[in-house]
This record gives C-alpha cells, structure tokens and sequence, in this order.
C-alpha cells in the first residue's frame, strides 16, 4: 500500500476496482486548508484518462509491473505469437487485448510484452517502426509545393497519410504511438 503523496509518473496503482497508470501527479499544500495530490490517471484496461484530487494520507494498492523483451513471430486465428528472447518460451495474446497496435506490428519484430501481477497485460511498440509502403497513388509533379498528403497503405496493412513526394516501395517510418508519417528510410 502506498499514499497518494508517494505516486510517481509510470507507477501503476488498483483504484476504485481497476488499474490505472499515473500520467501526471502535483502535490499541492495552499496556504488555507489541507494538502492534495491532483493526479491525471489512464484507465490500463479502457485506455482512458481522468483527473482526480486526492488527499495526500489515502492509501492505494500499487501494482507490480515488469516488462519483458520479446520478438513478434506470427498471427495464430485471433491470437498472436509472441517469443521471449532469453528463454525462448512463447505467449500468445489475443488481437482484441491489443488494441490497434497490431496495425504496425511485422513478423521479427522487437517488442516489450509488460506483465502486471506476474500475467502479460499488453505490447509495447518500438516508438518508430520501418514499413514499406505497398500502395499509393503517384506524385504529379507540382503538388508538393502546397505540402499536401496522400493516402498510403503499408506492408501490415495499416493505412496512413503520407506526403506527396512518398512513393510506392519506399520504406517510411512511422511513428507508433500516433500511427503518423515520420520520414523517409
């Protein structure tokens, strides 16, 4: 059990039921009145965020994390494969407990699996990632003065906006936690 006076960004702690990540946390001691700890926590299943004050001598389960490196091996139905480096043992995840991280997943893929209470919970992406694109349409010549975009399809399938002067074969890299264009390879 911890207070809310000890929550640090990243912890992970069980509130009213679920599990919810500390994003942001300010301790605050005004001149009048009692002391509060005004947090921003995510929602580790739902994915969402909330804000709440919270007195300071409150007392909350924190959760044990670890993450694990592991490598993407391949989709298996409605589950993926994954396979940890150091002892070769594999896990399989479900698609719908990832979420839309799949979409820039490739096979031999770096990836960190983290556990919360000793169970995988989720995937950690590499923050940028190198696709190939597979379609496009082409660049006309004088459309990249206006500094417009493009639909582009990647190589999982994914389908992200891409400037005008990206063509098909190339390989970008995308940035994973905003699934954006982020430059050419």
């Amino acid at each position: 059990m911890i207070s809310a006076n000890d929550f640090r960004a990243g912890m992970v702690v069980r509130f009213e039921g679920d599990l919810y990540q500390v994003v942001e946390y300010q301790h605050v001691k005004p001149g009048k009145g009692g002391a509060f700890v005004r947090t921003k926590l995510r929602n580790l299943n739902t994915g969402g965020a909330m804000e709440r004050t919270l007195r300071p001598e409150q007392k909350y389960d924190q959760v044990r994390t670890e993450k694990r490196p592991m490598v993407y091996l391949y989709e298996d139905g409605d589950d993926l494969v994954f396979m940890d480096k150091e002892t070769y043992d594999q896990l399989s995840l479900s698609k719908e407990s990832l979420g839309g991280k799949i979409e820039f997943m490739k096979v031999d893929m770096p990836v960190d699996v983290v556990y919360v209470d000793e169970a995988p919970f989720d995937v950690e992406l590499p923050i940028l990632v190198e696709l190939e694109i597979v379609e496009t349409a082409p660049g006309v010549k004088g459309d990249t003065v206006s500094g417009g975009s493009k639909t582009a399809v990647l190589e999982t399938g994914a389908t992200i906006q891409v400037p005008l002067f990206i063509e098909q074969g190339e390989t970008i890299r995308v940035d994973t936690r905003t699934g954006a264009y982020n430059s050419r390879v």
